[in-house]
């Protein structure tokens, strides 16, 4: 009778599969501290911060000293998560979350730091791939912080007057979340339009662009540009963190199409980077 034998990674193949993995491993490190060493990137995860919960808190205060002033009828429309959730506020974090991400990498270009690194690691896309997986760590605990904060504070405030909402209330979850990942969907970008562009003004210039004005130029009284216009990210957004039931218009967003937009935007913008980098000369 033959004993079954079973296939085993040589010792070659077990080194060299450590060693990728250490390798990747020493690349997550080595983009941590050059994220952090951007004096760019403490201020602009503050200035995000200070927008959302600050808004948020002003807003609900707003409301909660004027409550006693409006008719029964403004109290029944009231919206409690227009409160947690400033859309002003949300535009500016957009901003900065985009070009947060776009300094990341047009700083090295600007530098000529770029050089240098290649010419440590050739592996390009293993480089940028991790350093997307930190602007994405670092942007989505952020997001999730910020988020949750802007809701409990906003929240506590109104509930002097019984308006404010739980955070298990029926659709709450799914507005924190398209909050929460609001951050790395749009620093991504930024980085896939630094990768594209590799100078800093005009990525700056378009990533604005693309995030906040892109849905302006698109009419929503016809079904192709409405559809146009529903796969940006702000409108997915926008979709996202409505939980009053209200009429969309014309060809409204589903939720499906709003986290399929934020799903796609961040993979097609970290592809393309990926493409580039490998293709082009320093």
């Amino acid at each position: 009778m033959s004993v079954p034998r079973t296939r085993t990674a040589s010792p070659t193949a077990r080194a060299a599969e450590t060693e990728a993995r250490a390798r990747f491993a020493d690349l997550l490190a080595a983009e941590w501290i050059k994220f952090w060493s951007l004096r760019s990137t403490a201020g602009g995860l503050a200035l995000i911060a200070a927008l959302i919960v600050g808004s948020a808190v002003q807003q609900a205060m707003y409301d909660r000293d004027n409550w006693g002033r409006w008719s029964p009828e403004e109290r029944a429309a009231f919206y409690p998560l227009r409160d947690a959730f400033v859309h002003n506020s949300y535009l500016m974090a957009m901003l900065a979350a985009g070009a947060i991400g776009a300094v990341a990498l047009v700083s090295e270009y600007g530098s000529g730091l770029i050089r240098t690194t290649f010419a440590a690691v050739p592996a390009r896309r293993s480089l940028l791939a991790a350093k997307a997986c930190v602007l994405a760590g670092v942007m989505s605990a952020l997001g999730v912080l910020v988020a949750v904060s802007a809701f409990l504070a906003s929240q506590a405030i109104l509930a002097d007057h019984h308006a404010g909402l739980s955070i298990g209330h029926p659709g709450v979850p799914r507005a924190i979340t398209g909050c929460a990942l609001l951050l790395p969907v749009c620093a991504l970008v930024g980085m896939g339009i630094a990768a594209l562009l590799r100078h800093p003004a005009s990525t700056i210039v378009t990533t604005t662009g693309v995030l906040l004005l892109l849905p302006l130029f698109f009419s929503p009284e016809h079904r192709w540009s409405r559809e146009v216009r529903n796969a940006t990210p702000l409108v997915a957004y926008d979709r996202l963190v409505d939980i009053n039931p209200h009429p969309w218009g014309l060809y409204p967003p589903s939720l499906a199409e709003a986290w399929a937009v934020f799903a796609a935007w961040p993979l097609i913008a970290l592809l393309v980077a990926l493409v580039v980098v490998h293709r082009r000369d320093v």
